[in-house]
């Protein structure tokens, strides 16, 4: 997303800026083909409630963006009015309580440097530019969310402008169910919040990384090593693999195994990345490198500049999977073979969440998790790559336990993303809050789903 430090404006269709004003809001360059018919680049709480007036006058629809990572671009739609928050930034810290107050625009980078003097720490997004309101909306797998929570998970209160364009402050306490559907509807959300209440955490005393690198024809060895040890992996590490056709250092299509690490000492740290040390493929790696202490600001800026890079046309697709790794790997093998160029890259994740969390929204998690991200660069031809990441999740379908709203293009491939009961009570609690429909929904729900 290109940001600006500039007061915001208005832009209707037809008028000198529009088309800057609505694409500037992705972090993709892909165009969508889709327009709103108007664009409020919203300074303070009070324009976007008066934004949200006038659209409940003219009857029309709302859609909105805080930082623009959206790879199916949600926020822009035909018609209506799109609201663009990322002039909403502020940050207000108390150590004492350890909880922040932040603006839907604040960047993850920004919240951590924030929070870090402080020696606190919140599971921020793993990209640096990564907007807090999207991200927190729709679950929020962040840094040392295993132990820690996702980010919606640590949300504890919302200011909410209504449909009617009246702003209340939702909790456990205070307007239950809108609290309940803001932590995990994501782009389906009935309101919206223009700042988020959340619950800090100590930080960790040491933040590092161990890395492993394999050549792409191991692929088989490593991942059935990948998902059989992952079980026994501590929640305060997130163990994982990347398929890229540029792996670090080899320059080679290979596979990183990555491992970042909070712990309380470089010791048990070390501890806890030992299941790569001694692994029973490590004989096979091209690089093997020793755990090292890195903090989480050059982690989020160095995968943004090695992966999610800028000026790339994105697109990506995801699920959840619970049986063992053995019967996909000829469908890995494959998305492996067909691999688009460098910076599109699979993720494989080792996830094994907790047998509970707290009643919410976000109801669809398992024990590991696949993502492919398409990313063509200036000169790639798009029409042999553009659809890699979905064709391959629907042949992975019979396997899939849903997906997370993070990666999903679910304009291309609608798939459960909450339970049924779930999805139930979103409707109910829509109906309540948002009886006229001003909000938009999710671009694609499943049929069994729909209200």
């Amino acid at each position: 997303m290109h940001q600006s430090r500039t007061t915001g404006q208005v832009f209707r269709q037809g008028e000198a800026g529009f088309e800057e004003a609505v694409l500037g809001t992705s972090f993709t360059v892909r165009d969508p083909g889709r327009r709103p018919e108007i664009v409020v680049q919203a300074n303070d709480v009070y324009e976007v409630m008066a934004a949200v007036r006038q659209a409940a006058k003219d009857g029309m629809h709302i859609g909105m963006c805080s930082g623009g990572h959206s790879w199916a671009q949600n926020h822009i739609r035909d018609g209506g009015l799109m609201l663009d928050l990322s002039r909403l930034k502020s940050i207000d810290i108390d150590p004492s309580k350890m909880t922040a107050v932040i603006g839907p625009g604040v960047l993850a980078g920004e919240l951590n440097a924030a929070v870090a003097p402080h020696r606190l720490f919140f599971p921020v997004a793993h990209a640096y530019t990564v907007g807090m309101g999207g991200f927190l909306l729709q679950g929020g797998f962040g840094w040392n969310s295993r132990n820690l929570g996702m980010g919606c998970q640590n949300v504890i209160g919302i200011d909410v402008v209504l449909a009617d364009g009246t702003l209340v402050h939702a909790s456990a306490t205070e307007h239950p169910e809108l609290f309940w559907s803001a932590r995990g509807a994501g782009p389906g959300f009935f309101g919206v919040v223009v700042r988020f209440h959340l619950q800090l955490h100590k930080r960790a005393k040491f933040i590092g990384l161990k890395t492993q690198v394999f050549r792409i024809q191991h692929l088989e060895q490593v991942m059935h090593w990948a998902d059989a040890v992952g079980p026994q992996v501590s929640p305060q590490v997130e163990f994982q693999i990347v398929m890229n056709p540029k792996a670090l250092l080899i320059n080679a299509h290979g596979m990183e195994v990555i491992a970042p690490v909070m712990a309380d000492s470089w010791s048990e740290a070390r501890e806890m990345v030992d299941f790569m040390t001694h692994s029973p493929v490590r004989h096979l790696s091209s690089l093997h490198l020793p755990l090292v202490p890195m903090s989480l600001q050059f982690m989020m800026k160095t995968g943004e500049k090695t992966l999610f890079l800028s000026n790339t046309r994105w697109s990506a697709d995801n699920m959840w999977m619970s049986d063992p790794i053995e019967p996909l790997l000829p469908a890995l093998r494959s998305i492996a073979d067909s691999q688009p160029p460098h910076p599109s890259h699979v993720l494989w994740l080792n996830w094994n969440g907790p047998a509970q969390r707290p009643d919410m929204a976000f109801s669809v998690e398992n024990r590991t998790y696949l993502a492919l991200y398409c990313g063509l660069g200036k000169g790639v031809d798009e029409s042999k790559h553009v659809h890699w990441a979905t064709d391959h999740m629907k042949a992975l379908e019979p396997w899939s336990r849903g997906i997370q709203l993070a990666d999903e293009n679910l304009s291309r491939r609608p798939a459960k993303f909450v339970s049924d009961a779930n999805m139930a009570r979103l409707d109910q609690a829509r109906a309540t809050y948002d009886p006229h429909g001003r909000f938009h929904p999710w671009m694609g729900r499943l049929p069994t789903q729909r209200p």
